[in-house]
């Protein structure tokens, strides 16, 4: 197979990459409290399912899953229907899980989310529903680069080849009016893709520049000696573009539509719950990311990370389709046909009950 081909076929397979767990303190400390977890006593089940399996990354851009799950919002929603969760670190084996059966609702990335609906022929998975916008940076060693011009010629991390942040690099660069090879990297700019996990180590050592990536990997840099030269955010209308979205198998959401509406009714409510409570919130994502992972992040860390995060019920589809426009434009996607990625009628469903405004598909609504 040619390398363009597969690497084409590959584009998008990662969410934003594992982010490490923050420190315990506070109000989110009853995270293993397992009478959050039980189902509610004489409650019927919901849709008569014994279960609803949800899958997440132990990121804090997945707050809305953490956050539900260590409150108890998405059981309180499924009544006497059990909540089972299983945790990620990337996102084809939550695309294989969610294929497979193992999951039947996701929080998951958009590039991802595009692979999975694509490879599939639009028959495996819908967004239902968003979850979190923002809290994307270009970091940069301020003794070598001093304005975004000073980028050229250096070398700067992104997490993944065809990564979402990976392309949303690249079209930058192609924005300046700079030459790189998508694949190789190589050009104006060397494109050097680091896993999440080591890029504080490689920034360290000298043998990167700078980087472009998510929260709080771009904290932990500014905590070495970084400084920020440009938050992705403001290169979109709003300040806002999706870093998370909610998905499903489309064969659950068929079947199962009550139960699909109380995930997402705990969602919102969750998501209402996050922006009116910001400090408890965090604490209580800091106490279930403890408990998935053990890991913590130091304040200096944690708080700028969550700063920049924004929280919405809104899947923000006219940015998913931006984001493919620039994937194709940089030649690691064809031309993808999206019609039909997004069913948002449970979640409109469900913000009209909740007295909140509707959201939009940005016209690939369900077919």
């Amino acid at each position: 197979m040619p390398a363009t081909t597969a690497l084409r076929r590959s584009l998008a397979v990662t969410a934003a990459l594992p982010l490490l767990a923050l420190a315990a303190c506070g109000y989110g400390s009853q995270a293993q409290d397992d009478t959050r977890q039980q189902v509610v006593a004489g409650a019927k089940k919901v849709d008569g399912l014994d279960s609803v399996r949800i899958g997440y990354f132990g990121n804090l851009t997945h707050a809305t899953a953490l956050v539900g799950r260590n409150e108890g919002l998405f059981q309180k929603e499924l009544g006497g229907t059990q909540v089972k969760y299983a945790t990620f670190n990337a996102g084809p084996s939550e695309i294989e899980a969610l294929n497979s059966g193992s999951i039947d609702i996701g929080w998951i990335g958009p590039s991802p989310a595009i692979n999975g609906f694509v490879k599939s022929g639009g028959k495996n998975l819908k967004i239902i529903g968003g979850s979190a916008s923002g809290g994307v940076k270009l970091v940069v060693n301020p003794e070598k680069i001093k304005t975004l011009n000073d980028v050229k010629g250096k070398k700067i991390a992104t997490p993944q080849l065809g990564n979402t942040q990976d392309v949303a690099f690249l079209n930058w660069i192609a924005g300046k009016g700079w030459k790189v090879d998508a694949e190789s990297g190589q050009g104006d700019v060397s494109v050097v893709r680091t896993d999440n996990k080591i890029t504080p180590d490689a920034y360290k050592s000298g043998s990167i520049d700078g980087a472009w990536v998510p929260e709080p990997t771009a904290s932990k840099l500014v905590a070495e000696g970084a400084k920020v030269l440009l938050d992705e955010a403001d290169l979109w209308p709003d300040k806002k573009f999706v870093i998370t979205n909610i998905i499903v198998s489309q064969s659950f959401l068929k079947e199962h539509p009550k139960a699909v509406e109380a995930v997402l009714r705990a969602s919102v409510k969750t998501n209402a719950w996050i922006n009116a409570n910001p400090d408890k919130a965090k604490a209580s994502a800091n106490a279930q990311l403890e408990v998935d992972s053990g890991k913590e992040l130091p304040a200096d860390v944690l708080d700028p990370a969550w700063e920049s995060i924004h929280i919405t019920d809104d899947p923000l589809a006219a940015s998913l389709r931006t984001e493919a426009e620039h994937a194709v434009k940089a030649g690691l996607l064809d031309q993808p046909d999206l019609n039909g990625i997004y069913d948002l009628a449970p979640l409109n469903k469900v913000l009209a009950a909740e007295g909140k405004p509707t959201v939009d598909d940005a016209g690939l609504g369900a077919q």
